[in-house]
């Protein structure tokens, strides 16, 4: 029995470890996609 809760405690350590150490994400936006030559020609934006 004393080995059942060692291997829990084990496994909770470990689960707590795995999520304290995942990096932060990055709110970056995607990069904009190029205006095809319709787009450009009917809104005068250039790219």
């Amino acid at each position: 029995m004393i080995n059942l809760a060692r291997i829990l405690a084990l496994g909770l350590t470990l689960a707590i470890a795995a999520c304290a150490t995942t990096p932060p994400q990055t709110m970056t936006a995607p990069p904009a996609k190029p205006l095809d030559a319709k787009t450009q020609l009917e809104s005068g934006r250039r790219m």
